[in-house]
């Protein structure tokens, strides 16, 4: 009886793998998941049996290329949860996922939708909902929350934070600190305005206003 050695993963395939998972980042981040998978391949210079022949369908890849962001979505809630200070914890929750959806949007359509099959990502989306409502309960108790939060709060955050995807990257990060500051306060159980943080600077977006439908009716990327 013989015993078969696995042959190692040959250098040009992990190559082409490592090209692939880099051109989907980097076409999903920009465009969501309605990406077509030919303009990865296109991106990553390869063509479609090599791509198919990595990831045989589009939730593989969708899987793969956002394995990081769906790790650091874990770390937070981890995180979150082990916070002492309750409202430190949910609050810096909130600023970790504005951060992680405005970073990519198609981590934030995966995040926020039923894409088909994606399983993984409902279940990323099951346990940051979950550690949310203890982190609200928690808070509440220490009298920092409003006592009216439900967690479709923070589903209603989240849906509205997804129009930032319109405005140009580059004031994109800045758009989003705002933002979850913003967001912050409003849950706040007592604004207090001497006790609450510098809100984050200003993003420049009175120009995305026009630019934004424009690029839409163009297909440009945002």
């Amino acid at each position: 009886m013989t015993t078969e050695v696995p042959h190692p993963v040959r250098s040009d395939a992990r190559d082409n793998r490592a090209r692939i998972l880099e051109a989907a980042r980097t076409v999903f981040g920009e465009e969501g998941l309605g990406a077509p998978m030919r303009e990865v391949a296109r991106r990553a210079g390869v063509g479609p049996a090599t791509l198919y022949r990595h990831f045989p369908a589009k939730r593989d890849l969708l899987v793969e290329t956002f394995a990081e962001q769906r790790r650091a979505c874990r770390t937070a809630v981890r995180d979150a949860l082990a916070d002492p200070d309750p409202w430190h914890g949910f609050r810096t929750l909130i600023e970790r996922i504005c951060e992680l959806h405005a970073d990519s949007r198609g981590f934030a359509d995966a995040f926020m939708t039923a894409f088909p099959e994606a399983m993984d990502f409902a279940a990323d989306r099951e346990r940051t909902v979950r550690a949310v409502a203890e982190l609200a309960r928690r808070a509440r108790e220490t009298g920092r929350l409003r006592p009216d939060f439900v967690v479709d709060d923070l589903v209603l955050v989240l849906m509205a934070h997804r129009g930032l995807q319109d405005t140009p990257r580059a004031a994109r990060a800045a758009a989003s600190r705002r933002y979850a500051a913003y967001v912050i306060e409003a849950f706040r159980a007592t604004p207090a305005p001497e006790a609450a943080r510098p809100l984050p600077p200003p993003a420049r977006l009175a120009g995305a206003l026009t630019r934004a439908p424009e690029r839409r009716a163009r297909g440009l990327p945002r």
